[in-house]
């Protein structure tokens, strides 16, 4: 795949808060869905759309654990995800919203470690 493609499908993904969030927490490691739900305080089906949406560019990875599905950035991102990610982790540093979500996934990391088959929380690949 040409560079400049795959940089187009990047920014198509950028473009949208909720999947800018996603990705944001998922810097930190990987997470269920139930997860993403109480960190970002939003319904399952509008997580789960936007989850879908991103695996279905390459931004994210999905692995079923039992009846969980774990997401996480990939394993080996190419250089223009890698820049941009990073761009998005400089760049959040400033905003409430994504300060809030760090926050509260933080907060919410030993209940996670408890509850998830996975140990997603832990920051471990699952």
């Amino acid at each position: 795949m040409k560079a400049g493609v795959e940089l187009v499908k990047i920014y198509e993904c950028l473009c949208d808060l909720t999947r800018l969030r996603l990705l944001h927490v998922l810097a930190q490691g990987p997470l269920c869905v139930c997860h993403f739900q109480e960190i970002l305080r939003e319904p399952q089906v509008k997580i789960s759309k936007h989850l879908g949406y991103l695996r279905g560019r390459g931004l994210v990875e999905c692995e079923r654990q039992g009846n969980w599905m774990v997401y996480a950035l990939p394993a080996k991102p190419d250089r223009e995800l890698r820049a941009n990610l990073a761009c998005l982790q400089d760049c959040a540093q400033d905003n409430a919203v994504f300060r809030a979500d760090l926050a509260r996934r933080k907060k919410l990391a030993p209940k996670f470690a408890e509850t998830s088959p996975c140990g997603c929380a832990t920051g471990a690949r699952c």
